[in-house]
């Protein structure tokens, strides 16, 4: 009972979606002018910013749901490799007043996406 891989991947898949899908559902309610700022300081175009809707509502529903899991996955590596370039590069060897490492949630987001990669949605699914 308790040695059930596909259980397993489920949870994980319905944590990283779940999680990073109330990132995308701020976005959709407050807008990406945080974000079409940050890219036009970088000569990037303001509207590749609403690129992030894909990486928090589109990718998190597809990991969530099982479908097409590893394009999901890599959808949201891709998006927080972004954010952590744009945002969040100057934490990257940093420590939070609590100890942990300031970029922890990001690096959850990112790391297991990767994992999923590799590990596949495993047998509760939509599709492959």
């Amino acid at each position: 009972m308790l040695d059930n891989a596909d259980l397993g991947k489920l949870i994980v898949r319905l944590t990283l979606g779940g999680l990073l899908l109330f990132h995308g559902i701020a976005k959709l309610l407050h807008g990406v002018g945080f974000i079409e700022g940050l890219l036009a300081n970088h000569g990037i175009p303001a509207f590749a910013a609403y690129g992030v809707f894909i990486g928090e509502l589109l990718a998190p529903l597809m990991v969530m749901l099982g479908y097409h899991t590893r394009i999901g996955a890599l959808l949201i590596v891709f998006n927080m490799l972004v954010a952590i370039a744009l945002v969040h590069s100057h934490q990257l060897m940093t420590l939070a007043s609590n100890g942990g490492w300031a970029l922890e949630l990001q690096g959850f987001f990112l790391f297991t996406a990767l994992a999923l990669i590799f590990l596949g949605p495993g047998r509760y699914k939509l599709k492959n």
